[in-house]
């Protein structure tokens, strides 16, 4: 499964915004993941994955790759995020398409607020399946609501994500991320439990699954 799609004239103002802002940022990433898990569904075994991001003045844009379980998926994303004291903010849209015919293509609106420790993060989407439509009545394109509250403490991060219109499913995580400091690489370990339904949804599976996964990444600067 993957993740608004930015129109023209927005892609356009923003890229216009960050170009001319003196404290433009370019990073590239790369890194790689024991199994790629989305939202709690497996993608892959295991994965590469790379992008590249642009941020100025609290606007972003950038693109991430991974490789799925057949072919590749990319992904198009912008937005904007700020901040008032500890209260943080974000929107944004994300496009992802994939090759080979793995999955559709999705388009999101994501939201995301938070206060300290606590946040909360929100996508509105929508999908054309591939044997036709199947949600509301069977007509137009399949509709999703993903929301998941996240705690946050020195390291350590508990969420729950819950799906809702055309997906009605919930799925848990638990994990602790870092950062090898003298060679600037990150690390993440995460245990991932997603129920029956979207288990049976997306996998042909009757029963929940556990998983436990790793990654590392790095992040190189390429303009500052």
């Amino acid at each position: 499964m993957a993740k608004h799609t930015l129109t023209k004239s927005g892609v356009a103002l923003l890229w216009a915004v960050a170009g001319g802002a003196q404290a433009a940022e370019v990073t590239a990433n790369i890194g790689y993941m024991s199994e790629y898990i989305f939202r709690g569904i497996s993608q892959s075994d295991s994965s590469a994955m790379g992008g590249l991001d642009l941020k100025a003045n609290g606007f972003y844009l950038g693109t991430w790759t991974a490789d799925v379980e057949q072919g590749l998926e990319v992904d198009l994303y912008g937005g904007y995020n700020g901040s008032v004291g500890d209260l943080t903010f974000g929107i944004g849209g994300t496009y992802y398409t994939y090759t080979d015919d793995f999955d559709d293509d999705y388009q999101e609106i994501n939201l995301s607020l938070g206060y300290k420790i606590f946040s909360i993060s929100a996508a509105i989407g929508e999908y054309d399946n591939f044997d036709g439509p199947t949600g509301d009545g069977g007509e137009g394109s399949l509709d999703y609501t993903y929301i998941a509250p996240r705690v946050d403490y020195k390291g350590f991060y508990g969420l729950v994500g819950l799906f809702s219109q055309d997906f009605d499913t919930t799925y848990y995580e638990l994990g602790y991320g870092s950062q090898f400091e003298p060679i600037g690489l990150d690390y993440k370990v995460s245990l991932i439990y997603t129920d029956d339904t979207l288990i049976k949804d997306f996998e042909e599976s009757d029963s929940g699954e556990t998983s436990i996964v790793f990654s590392i990444s790095k992040t190189f600067g390429l303009i500052n």
